[in-house]
C-alpha cells in the first residue's frame, strides 16, 4: 500500500458518515429532466456493477475513460452532454468529475478515447477546473462511492464560453430531448 494511503484511509474511516444531500445530485436536477430513452452501456462494467481499476484516476489505474456506447438518441439532437458524477463524496454536494459536449454523430467511443484534443468533443471545466475525462477515486476507507455516468441530448448547441456545470444547466435549459445512465461503483 502506497505510504499517504495509511494516512488517508483513517480520514475516511472517520468519514463514512458524511454523503452530499441526493437531491443536489445531477441525476435529480429538473433542468436535465427528460425521457430515458438513451441506453447507455459500458462493455467495462454493466449498470451497478464494479468499474475495473484501469478507468479510475490516481493511484488506481491509468485514467482511461471506459469504452462507451449509446443508443435510442431521439431525432434534432444537436449536441450530446456527458457527465461523470461521485454522489458519495465526504463534500456538501456531488463532486462533478468530468463534463463534455459530443458531436451527435458518435454513438460510441472506445477505452481512452475521450480525452483532450478529440475533434469531436469539447471538455468543459468540472472539480476544480478539469478539462479531460477524470475517473473515480473516492477517499480509500470511506465505503463504497456511486458514480453516475450521464448523457444528455441536447435539441441545441451549447455556446461559448462554459465555465462550469452553471452555465451548462443555464444553457440547457428547455433543451434536453432525451437521456442516458450508467452507474458504477467502486469501493474506496
Amino acid at each position: 500500500m502506497n505510504p499517504l494511503m495509511h494516512l488517508i484511509t483513517p480520514l475516511g474511516w472517520m468519514l463514512r458518515n458524511k454523503r452530499p444531500d441526493p437531491a443536489l445530485s445531477v441525476r435529480n436536477n429538473p433542468t436535465l429532466s427528460a425521457p430515458r430513452t438513451i441506453e447507455l452501456t459500458s462493455p467495462a462494467f454493466p449498470d451497478g456493477g464494479t468499474i475495473p481499476d484501469r478507468n479510475c484516476s490516481m493511484d488506481l489505474g491509468p485514467n482511461l475513460c471506459p469504452a462507451l456506447a449509446w443508443t435510442g438518441v431521439p431525432d434534432g439532437t444537436r449536441r450530446l452532454l456527458f457527465v461523470l458524477e461521485d454522489i458519495d463524496v465526504p463534500m456538501s454536494r456531488p463532486v462533478l468529475h468530468t463534463i463534455a459536449l459530443i458531436d451527435p454523430a458518435v454513438s460510441a467511443l472506445a477505452e481512452g478515447e475521450m480525452k483532450p484534443g478529440h475533434p469531436s468533443i469539447r471538455f468543459i471545466p468540472a472539480q476544480r477546473g478539469n478539462q479531460r475525462y477524470f475517473g473515480p477515486r473516492p477517499l480509500p476507507g470511506h465505503g463504497v462511492h456511486h458514480y453516475g455516468f450521464h448523457l444528455y441530448a441536447l435539441d441545441r448547441a451549447l455556446p461559448d464560453p462554459l465555465t462550469g456545470m452553471a452555465d451548462v444547466l443555464t444553457a440547457a435549459a428547455g433543451h434536453v430531448l432525451a437521456d442516458g445512465f450508467l452507474e458504477g461503483v467502486k469501493v474506496g
